[in-house]
């Protein structure tokens, strides 16, 4: 009985191979690069919109769904939608089986996911429909597939260049939510209409990607290393503990990490920084009560009410929100050149300052009635940049990993950032519940500053830049 379980595993590991190989001696062309960033935009785009989508019409879904709450709306819906968190908890065991399986197969399945989560909130006609469409979406992004994808894809001296210039595409993509804000909801109350479009978007791309892009060369030579080892090196790497050549895994992700420097101080930078998470869930319900607030200044309403929450929504908010993308794709191309060209520390320290800066401006900017495109960009400036500091931490751990365990180190940083963005939202949603939804900037402001700043002081004090990495070769002890 024993021999015969072997002599299966044996043979499943012959097919294994044997399929691996073949998918490695696939010719991929002269444009293989070039179709392929591609797909990854569309991806990219997906992913960016599913991620945005709920933030950019918060203020309205709050208000619809709460409205018998008033000003105390956005808190609420924050303290609902904690229910997503152990959707995402889940997704930390989810995202390593990449490193098991492949990139491929996990960036369909997400894709898929993302849109059939849209899908879902645009036919919600309660709160349990619309938060068991926030759960599902919630599942996905964390994955990130695309990162890994043009990671390993991509050449080493222009890595960050290629990641800047995909997001800033993918940030551009976002442009379709103000469109369909403008096209589709004329009041308010008709936000969920803005989910169809993107859901449909998502459901062809995932055919794009089925037929059009391959499995990453680093991927096969990492699994093909592992699937020739004999049994005996399997079970002398199990009995010393050692985690050099495991195959993903949230656990030896975790063991991995912490037992290396970098990486270790890496996932404590990523947690400090988070520490501001709700800036990036909430800023439009800080320009949302920014113009408010400057109509009451005016005397033009008296008192925040439903009819001058509808005029801002489809009046100044919409218009501000075509240039959110263009703030936050210009952000992040800053970030890839940066980043590429001085180093990733550097652009780190540039996309802090950015992200602060910008804060002031469209804050203070919507309180004072400036013109709605400047606001707009002056906010996707802010988010970009936030954004664009988390994507060289987490390009810093990915280089500072090595294949078989990079997905799952990735994922697993989640385990550790989960902790800032807990105290993000344990300081930020009893003051916002209980103060009102006008007081989200000064309560964003507050978090993200201590944040920022204690985040680069670690990151300059006990990280080493991770510019030009090779990450066929990276074991993650150089630092050591």
């Amino acid at each position: 009985m024993a021999g015969s379980k072997l002599e299966k595993k044996r043979l499943r590991r012959e097919r294994e191979i044997a399929k691996w190989q073949r998918e490695k001696l696939r010719p991929k062309g002269k444009t293989y690069l070039i179709y392929m960033v591609f797909i990854i935009c569309l991806v990219y785009i997906t992913d960016e919109v599913a991620s945005q989508i709920g933030t950019l019409m918060k203020t309205e879904i709050a208000n619809d769904l709460f409205a018998k709450y008033g000003e105390s709306s956005v808190g609420l819906l924050d303290i609902v939608t904690m229910l997503v968190v152990p959707f995402q908890a889940l997704a930390i065991v989810y995202k390593p089986l990449a490193d098991r399986f492949g990139r491929k197969v996990f960036l369909i399945i997400n894709t898929f996911g993302m849109s059939l989560s849209m899908l879902l909130i645009f036919l919600s006609d309660s709160i349990i429909v619309y938060v068991l469409g926030a759960c599902i979406v919630q599942f996905f992004i964390p994955h990130d597939m695309q990162v890994v994808y043009i990671m390993e894809t991509a050449p080493s001296k222009h890595r960050a260049r290629i990641y800047s210039a995909i997001k800033f595409f993918a940030n551009m993509g976002v442009m379709l939510i103000p469109l369909l804000r403008r096209l589709l909801m004329h009041s308010a109350s008709e936000w969920r209409n803005v989910y169809l479009i993107p859901a449909v978007v998502g459901l062809v791309t995932c055919g794009v990607a089925l037929f059009f892009a391959r499995e990453t060369d680093a991927f096969i030579d990492s699994r093909l290393k592992y699937l020739r080892m004999t049994d005996e090196e399997r079970a002398l790497d199990k009995r010393n503990k050692n985690t050099e050549n495991a195959q993903g895994g949230v656990i030896p992700a975790l063991k991995f990490a912490f037992k290396h420097r970098q990486l270790r101080w890496l996932y404590i930078v990523g947690a400090i920084a988070n520490v501001g998470f709700i800036t990036t869930i909430n800023y439009q319900v800080i320009l949302s009560y920014g113009y408010a607030q400057s109509y009451i200044d005016a005397g033009t309403y008296s008192s925040f009410t439903d009819e001058l929450m509808n005029v801002v929504s489809i009046g100044p908010v919409t218009t501000a929100l075509f240039m959110f993308p263009v703030g936050s794709a210009v952000a992040q191309v800053i970030m890839g050149f940066i980043s590429d060209s001085r180093g990733r520390k550097t652009a780190a320290i540039v996309t802090c300052f950015n992200c602060l800066l910008a804060f002031i401006g469209f804050s203070v900017g919507a309180k004072l009635a400036w013109p709605p495109y400047l606001v707009g960009f002056l906010c996707g400036a802010c988010v970009g940049s936030y954004y664009s500091t988390n994507d060289v931490i987490i390009m810093m751990i990915g280089e500072s990993a090595p294949t078989n365990l990079r997905s799952s180190i990735m994922s697993a940083e989640f385990v550790v950032v989960a902790a800032g963005v807990v105290v993000s939202y344990g300081v930020s949603l009893p003051l916002i519940t209980l103060l009102g939804n006008s007081f989200m900037g000064v309560v964003a402001f507050a978090l993200t500053v201590p944040g920022f700043v204690g985040a680069l002081i670690t990151m300059a004090a006990k990280t080493h830049d991770t510019k030009g990495i090779d990450l066929d070769t990276v074991t993650g002890a150089e630092w050591d």
